[in-house]
């Protein structure tokens, strides 16, 4: 457990840095839900969860919401902040993708699947994925030539480019 989380952890914030950058709203989204929600879910859980959940009785209703709400305030914060330098919009379009995005994380986080697979992993795969579907579908991304594709584009660009 002391590996594994802190693995996963790391390499999630790694891989989206890389990936997405400051130009797509899911590497909010992923990093929010793993840094705030899963923090927050994890504190509140322990505190305030005597109340478990039918599905899993290793996690709580008060960590589940805890989850949902850290990680959606805390992604709103950064669209807002981000805005401020015209990366991503700002939009209540988007503000209801981030809300799917980590209402999916927190679903995610509270199945069984969570405890044998650790959440580190299993919300910031949730998140990459519903973002990845949310945010294309609403269009979100952020400047000009921005979003996942480009991203992903200008990233392999930049690899191959050192590589000759």
């Amino acid at each position: 457990e002391l590996l594994k989380g802190p693995l996963y952890y790391a390499c999630t914030i790694t891989l989206t840095t890389v990936i997405f950058w400051r130009t797509s709203p899911i590497s909010i989204a992923v990093i929010c839900n793993l840094c705030a929600g899963d923090g927050v879910a994890d504190i509140a859980g322990r505190r305030f969860g005597r109340v478990k959940l039918p599905h899993n009785p290793d996690k709580s209703y008060a960590g589940s919401i805890a989850m949902f709400f850290a990680g959606f305030i805390a992604s709103i914060l950064f669209m807002c902040y981000f805005h401020l330098f015209g990366f991503v919009e700002q939009s209540w379009t988007m503000v209801a993708a981030f809300c799917v995005t980590s209402l999916a994380a927190a679903i995610v986080e509270s199945l069984p699947v969570s405890t044998l697979l650790d959440d580190n992993l299993t919300t910031s795969i949730a998140s990459a994925l519903v973002g990845g579907l949310v945010f294309y579908y609403v269009g979100g991304g952020g400047g000009a030539g921005s979003g996942v594709g480009s991203s992903i584009l200008a990233t392999a660009a930049m690899v191959f480019a050192g590589s000759s």
